[in-house]
């Protein structure tokens, strides 16, 4: 789609150079590329070669695409990988970078992210305090949660997407806890506990699974963070991906769900935008600013997808998380009046790169032009 996006600009065929060339140790220095050139950095998506590369080794024998686990050895190779493509690109005459590595780092570490939000007051719920090691397990979490006073969370591997991993859990006051997740839990014949993605939502309530879910888990660092009541539309609980290109909120997708989890692949919906503008009202500019301001905490990142959790009632909004990878969303067109209407996400990608380059912006220290938006938005530190 973006490839169609390009020629469509009048623009040749863009060069695609696979993830796998670019991870791959031995295989080169770094990837050539040809002189001159814009280099949009993409998702690796459901490639298995590049996640076994990745993930493999710290899965051992137990790999498999579906698995949740080892997404720490993920971050560390995608992060050498993005240092790989930056030093390729620097090496390359006239070569320009459309995204900011840093930048990408730090939206696959939902720690990172938080906390880079919050310091620039942007509107997020609020995080279970962890020590420096993280959370040993479930009963070190069940514990903290309750010294917190947080009986409804969303427990989250720091390094996940898509909905991998992700538990909505909730502590009743009788003791009893219930998590949802599409995460499988299995049992190998050795008696090691593995978890799998499954496109089917289902609930823990034993206390045997929940230790072995959470345990398994906090392998890892998690990202904890205040569950809390969202809007909702159709009777559904809903909340919003906002695409913003070049600083400005330009797609929007309301997503609803009969469950805590969202995700269009994980039975999630789209919902109705003019119901949402009407539920709105006069917060309508209020929504995407807050969704402007998060993408301002990413400068050098052109086009980032947030995700916006609307209180209930619709008049309040937090930012749940930012993609770096976000504008997937096929047959989407621009919101009126944000200067993208009647273009996808990917031709107002390129519409707006074009532009930004024509008019030769200011760069920042990276040498990545700096987004504009169409509003004034607290910049972040």
């Amino acid at each position: 789609m973006f490839a169609e996006a390009v020629r469509a600009a009048g623009l040749d065929t863009p060069l695609v150079v696979p993830w796998l060339e670019v991870l791959t140790p031995g295989a080169a220095d770094r990837p050539v590329l040809p002189p001159g050139c814009l280099v949009r950095v993409d998702s690796p998506g459901e490639d298995e070669a590049v996640d076994r590369l990745l993930r493999g080794e710290a899965l051992g024998g137990g790999w498999a695409p579906t698995r949740v686990e080892g997404g720490a050895a993920w971050y560390a190779g995608f992060r050498s990988g993005l240092r790989t493509l930056a030093d390729a690109v620097a090496a390359t005459p006239d070569c320009r970078l459309l995204a900011d590595p840093d930048d990408i780092a730090v939206m696959f570490d939902k720690r990172l992210t938080h906390a880079r939000l919050a310091a620039a007051d942007v509107p997020v719920p609020p995080v279970l305090l962890q020590g420096a090691g993280g959370v040993s397990g479930w009963e070190e979490l069940r514990q903290l949660l309750r010294e917190q006073r947080m009986p409804r969370v969303f427990v989250k591997p720091a390094h996940g997407s898509s909905g991998s991993g992700v538990v909505a859990l909730e502590l009743g006051p009788d003791g009893q806890a219930t998590a949802t997740t599409s995460a499988q839990l299995t049992t190998t014949a050795d008696g090691a506990v593995e978890l799998f993605n499954s496109l089917r939502v289902r609930r823990y309530r034993d206390e045997s699974e929940l230790r072995a879910l959470f345990d398994a888990l906090a392998s890892e660092r998690l990202h904890v963070e205040r569950w809390l009541p969202k809007a909702a539309q159709g009777g559904r609980p809903a909340d919003l991906r906002v695409v913003v290109t070049a600083g400005r909120a330009t797609h929007l997708v309301v997503r609803t769900s009969s469950h805590p989890m969202t995700n269009l692949h994980l039975g999630g919906s789209r919902g109705d935008v003019a119901q949402l503008r009407e539920a709105v009202g006069a917060r309508w500019s209020a929504l995407l600013e807050t969704a402007e301001q998060a993408a301002a905490c990413f400068p050098g990142s052109p086009s980032v997808g947030v995700d916006i959790l609307p209180a209930t009632g619709w008049q309040r909004f937090r930012v749940g998380e930012v993609n770096a990878f976000g504008d997937l969303l096929p047959g989407l067109t621009g919101l009126p009046g944000s200067g993208a209407e009647g273009l996808d996400t990917y031709a107002a990608f390129v519409t707006a790169t074009t532009s930004r380059l024509a008019a030769t912006p200011s760069t920042s220290h990276t040498g990545i032009p700096r987004t504009t938006t169409h509003r004034e938005l607290i910049p972040c530190p």
